[in-house]
């Protein structure tokens, strides 16, 4: 564990020295300075975490205000506790309002002073690691990891510098796998919301008797299992930006209470007799043509108009084929990091063969082949490591196991409510399951009884007793 630096700085050497003895049992390493001038050389030539600095310096160059001002010209984020003597209080509360994290009256008790050293300092590590963890999200979904040379990729990576300057909604249209939500990130990225929350909702997975109370919240008590007040994503996006991503698949009623949001910047929680306001930017996202939806009486019109201000198209994969040898090697990287692989760059031979498949799943399906290859691989990725992305116009139905999996479960308990014609309890009975467990996986995969209801089933199914 690495050891806090403080800096120390008051007139009065005894003060020093007892400081000095009683932080430095502390762990602590300890710097002492008995005016502005040698605190500032000493800032230059070490990193301090915390400074500790007398108000009233008898000092020709500066008092304890301007200097504690100096020392965040220096490092803006380090915590500054002002020592002062009590006829001094009101100037060291001036001092917290330009910035200080605190001040101690002398004299001081060593166990206060202690405490206000532990707070500061972890405040300090606190707003150190969120500005890190900032900056990761920046590298990881800035528009430098988004790859692409060809001319519709610059078009579009232009078209979102330019939208993220606007604070207007946004509509991006592409296929799954296109990354529509990476471009939703470095829109917020880009943006002056940036340090607000970016608070991603998928309309198509949440099922549709819980989307309003998914996106607005409700209070306690506003329906049966409500035991307790909750926010909407609308509440936890404040001030930022909510991506709305496959918003074609939200009912009409739903879409005629976003229009509300929209036009009135409020909402009603569910169970709510208060409007709450808000302010957010909204990015929408849909596989879905919307003006055909609009067309076909699916989707409001208004509301189409008040999403639809910047659109930004995000082109399939097979119509950037110059890009796949970038997206490949990244990709190669990536997982070659990942997995602790020492690989070689991709032959010319497959590069070739990558580039005449037409990648049905976009960016997302090439991804999930390089990481198999990746994993199959020792040294040099052969071309049989893509199990079929080798084959000019072979569809890759190949999926990730977890997708798998979902697939397989979606299927299997739709077969079971086929079989009993939509009962439930029968149903359960049939695959093993608790009766509120099956209800869990009816939601999990946005399964409606009524489309069992009175069919014909032309498979059996083992029961199996519940667990």
């Amino acid at each position: 564990m690495t050891q806090d630096n403080i800096l120390i700085v008051d007139d009065d050497r005894n003060i020093l020295e007892v400081l000095r003895l009683r932080l430095e049992t502390q762990g602590y390493g300890v710097w002492l300075a008995k005016d502005s001038q040698q605190a500032l050389q000493l800032m230059k030539e070490q990193l301090f975490d915390l400074a500790l600095i007398d108000l009233k310096l008898c000092d020709d160059e500066a008092d304890g205000l301007s200097l504690m001002l100096d020392v965040h010209q220096l490092n803006p984020d380090m915590p500054v506790i002002i020592l002062t003597a009590y006829g001094t209080i009101e100037n060291a509360v001036e001092a917290m309002k330009r910035g200080a994290y605190s001040y101690l009256t002398k004299p001081f008790e060593i166990r206060e002073l202690l405490i206000q050293i532990k707070n500061g300092l972890e405040k300090s590590g606190l707003s150190r690691e969120i500005k890190r963890l900032k900056a990761m999200l920046q590298e990881q979904f800035g528009l430098q990891n988004i790859i692409g040379k060809s001319a519709v990729m610059r078009e579009v990576l232009q078209k979102t510098t330019r939208a993220a300057e606007a604070d207007s909604n946004v509509f991006i249209y592409g296929e799954s796998g296109t990354g529509k939500e990476l471009i939703a990130k470095s829109l917020h990225l880009l943006s002056t919301r940036k340090e607000n929350p970016f608070v991603p909702v998928n309309c198509s997975s949440i099922p549709e008797g819980l989307l309003e109370s998914e996106l607005f919240g409700y209070e306690k008590g506003a329906f049966t299992g409500a035991i307790k007040k909750k926010k909407g994503m609308f509440s936890l996006a404040h001030t930022g930006t909510l991506f709305l991503d496959e918003i074609s698949e939200t009912p009409p009623t739903m879409q005629a209470k976003l229009l509300r949001v929209l036009e009135d910047k409020e909402f009603y929680p569910l169970g709510g007799e208060r409007s709450q306001t808000v302010d957010v930017r909204i990015i929408a996202a849909s596989n879905q043509d919307l003006a055909t939806k609009v067309d076909e009486g699916t989707f409001r019109e208004d509301l189409f108009y008040r999403l639809h201000v910047i659109p930004i198209h995000l082109p399939p994969l097979r119509e950037r084929t110059e890009d796949i040898p970038l997206l490949a090697n990244h990709f190669l990287r990536k997982y070659a990091d990942k997995m602790h692989k020492q690989l070689h760059p991709l032959s010319p031979f497959i590069v070739e063969n990558l580039m005449s498949y037409s990648w049905p799943g976009n960016v997302r399906e090439l991804e999930n082949a390089v990481e198999y290859a990746v994993a199959m691989s020792s040294g040099r990725i052969r071309d049989d490591d893509f199990f079929l992305h080798m084959r000019k116009g072979v569809k890759n139905d190949f999926k990730p196991l977890k997708q798998a999996k979902n697939a397989f479960e979606k299927d299997y308990i739709s077969r079971a409510l086929l079989i009993t014609q939509g009962n439930v309890s029968k149903a359960a009975s049939l695959v093993g399951k608790h009766r509120a467990d099956f209800y869990e996986l009816l939601k999990k995969h946005n399964l409606k009884l009524e489309q069992f209801k009175a069919a014909k089933a032309s498979v059996t199914i083992q029961p199996q007793q519940a667990p």
